[in-house]
């Protein structure tokens, strides 16, 4: 008889629940969840779409609400500079995995409402999430039917924050007009997802990577208290996932040209987010991802979470596997983990769509071992 998701002969290593973040650099949704589901299908809850094609460069694809929409143009002097001007902490980061961009080319210029226009006149189109994840659920429900995806398997999708749109796509002076404009375009967008998929069938997942870029005070907020205000926009988020939808949390720190925008020193902050996001919810959050550097192997990076209070229908899941030091490397740090957190189930640092697609099987591999 096979062994559930969480059962385990006694005197075995433990296994530890899987996540995937999101994105998976492999051909289409199909791809995806079949190879996902033969690899790791035992050892999940949840499986994403991975977010190809166009998709894989995560928050740029939904700059074409605004690129479509007449009364928004180009910011000129970003044009003039050739790309996006990157806050100064993160140095200029450029494009390395995927097909969606050319390699090695820089983000876009952001965009600004066109002098003159009225900003309460603008009324954005759909921005494509809840046709996609339309689309999408309608494989996993095909390969559920066929048994290639366990019957208690639940559908994620997984989205950008109204932050990283903005912080991608808006110049910083028009942020605080632009973020009701898209949170309410965005929050439409769960809405109609959450009408197309049926709640018991159905995760959706905040990527807070800009959120813990203003908390470190490395982007640009244009609410006076940083902390404050990510709790609050985040909250806003979360509550509009209704009651019975799984909600998950993944506190990012970025991967975009495999780095980091900046090393976390420890995982202090992320445990402070959590807990403030926690009481200012009603709802429960299902579970909290925290990244892990491939550099940290100590017991310090890992110590803050020995005051992490996590509700009891939430699981943390750490974001330990790196295939740069493999299954070595990912041990040690679910070692140095252990000595502070009891409970916890194992994923990437991040997505990994915009990786090498030749790496992606090794890496998927890596997460079955592990």
């Amino acid at each position: 008889m096979q062994l559930s998701i969480l059962e385990q002969n006694p005197g075995e290593r433990t296994r530890h629940e899987i996540l995937l973040v999101g994105s998976v650099g492999l051909r289409d949704t199909e791809t995806v969840l079949r190879t996902v589901a033969s690899m790791l299908g035992n050892r999940m809850r949840r499986l994403p779409d991975g977010e190809t094609g166009a998709r894989s460069t995560w928050s740029l694809w939904p700059r074409r609400v605004i690129e479509s929409n007449p009364a928004f143009e180009v910011d000129p002097a970003e044009a003039a500079a050739g790309g996006r001007v990157t806050h100064g902490p993160e140095g200029v980061r450029r494009w390395t995995g995927g097909a969606a961009q050319e390699q090695g080319a820089p983000p876009p210029p952001r965009m600004r409402i066109k002098p003159g226009i009225d900003a309460s006149t603008i009324r954005l189109g759909a921005i494509g999430y809840a046709e996609v994840a339309r689309e999408s659920y309608a494989v996993f429900r095909r390969l559920r039917a066929e048994n290639v995806i366990r019957l208690e398997t639940r559908f994620q999708v997984s989205l950008p924050t109204t932050a990283a749109f903005l912080n991608a796509h808006v110049v910083y002076a028009q942020h605080p007009v632009m973020d009701r404009i898209y949170r309410d375009r965005l929050l439409a967008e769960v809405d109609q997802i959450c009408d197309d998929i049926p709640a018991q069938d159905l995760t959706i997942q905040w990527d807070a990577s800009t959120e813990m870029a203003q908390w470190e005070g490395v982007r640009y907020a244009h609410f006076p208290d940083a902390k404050a205000g990510v709790v609050e926009r985040l909250a806003r988020h979360c509550e509009r996932v209704p009651a019975g939808v799984e909600l998950g949390l993944h506190l990012c720190y970025g991967s975009y040209g495999n780095r980091h925008w900046k090393e976390p020193e420890d995982t202090s902050n992320m445990v402070e987010v959590y807990t403030r996001l926690a009481a200012a919810v009603s709802r429960p959050i299902n579970y909290l991802h925290v990244p892990v550097p491939a550099s940290r192997l100590d017991r310090a990076y890992f110590a803050p979470l020995a005051r992490l209070e996590l509700r009891p229908e939430t699981k943390l899941f750490l974001g330990l596997i790196h295939d740069g030091d493999g299954l070595d490397g990912t041990r040690q740090r679910i070692a140095a983990a252990a000595q502070f957190v009891a409970d916890f189930g194992i994923a990437a640092e991040c997505g990994f769509g915009r990786r090498p697609p030749e790496t992606i099987s090794d890496l998927l591999r890596l997460h079955a071992e592990a």
